[in-house]
């Protein structure tokens, strides 16, 4: 009994378990003093920087933190650092060669740290997606579409494709298309739509809103007519200002037409007999 309670000391005062011991105090305080940290200087720079930034600050300061008090730990533990980052270099490069597209993410990653074509908090359309940038990270980009499903884009993806920025400046312009009958007055068409303008709270004065004769349609005379909204109204502004349009049109008479087609095969058709069922059978 006695032999077992001094091995037991023997080995709880060996140096391997001393330095065990202080490889988890270092892992311990470094994981707190990297969360201070971080979490410090994303205060002090919250003011100074974007949302994308201050994220990418905190990150790169929490792991770096951390990374300094692994490899103490790993001193403590009697490794051999040196040989550690050779076969770490070797793993690197191993790993690669293996996985090309990881790779080809997290350059494109960079590019778009970079670039900073949008920010968390912007609103992005990729393809057929539209949604709220949540997170910009090494390897792609998360986002949240308007009907609350989370999407993932690779970086790659978004560096070979054409990303537009819906949010990226204070104001949007709104193009609305209409079409009116040949016979109708376009000076009368335009002023209604300039009521219309005036009259909707939505509408901003400057820039002003942009008329435009689109050209001769099938069945229509087309016009675009082109108003301003801030950021945040946009889409009330494309709710309503259609329902006043076609509101004022009705009350002004003018007819916005369906397709028309002509039936004509020569100068010398005859014109096609025309007979309702109701005559017919009263005949």
């Amino acid at each position: 009994m006695n032999e077992f309670w001094s091995d037991i000391v023997n080995f709880l005062s060996s140096e391997k378990v001393w330095g065990l011991t202080r490889a988890i105090i270092l892992i311990v305080i470094g994981i707190v003093i990297a969360k201070l940290v971080s979490t410090t200087l994303e205060k002090l720079s919250s003011n100074k920087m974007d949302n994308h930034r201050v994220m990418l600050l905190k990150r790169g300061s929490y792991y770096l933190v951390l990374i300094l008090f692994l490899i103490s730990a790993l001193n403590e533990l009697g490794f051999n650092l040196s040989v550690l980052l050779g076969a770490a270099g070797v793993f690197t490069v191993a790993i690669g060669f293996a996985s090309q597209t990881s790779a080809s993410n997290l350059i494109s990653g960079l590019f778009l740290v970079a670039e900073r074509p949008f920010t968390v908090g912007d609103v992005i359309r990729v393809g057929t997606t539209t949604g709220e940038v949540l997170s910009i990270d090494l390897l792609s980009v998360k986002l949240r579409t308007f009907d609350n499903l989370f999407v993932r884009i690779p970086n790659e993806s978004l560096i070979k494709s054409e990303v537009t920025t819906l949010s990226r400046f204070p104001i949007r312009r709104l193009d609305v298309l209409v079409g009116v009958a040949y016979k109708e007055d376009l000076k009368k068409v335009r002023a209604v739509l300039d009521e219309v303008a005036n009259k909707n709270p939505l509408c901003l004065e400057e820039p002003k809103p942009l008329y435009i004769f689109q050209g001769f349609g099938e069945s229509s005379l087309d016009i675009q007519y082109s108003v301003w909204a801030k950021r945040e109204k946009f889409i009330e502004l494309k709710n309503s200002i259609h329902e006043e349009i076609k509101n004022a049109f009705d009350e002004q008479g003018i007819e916005i037409p369906f397709p028309h087609r002509t039936l004509y095969t020569g100068n010398d058709t005859k014109p096609f007999p025309v007979e309702t069922i109701k005559n017919k059978q009263s005949d």
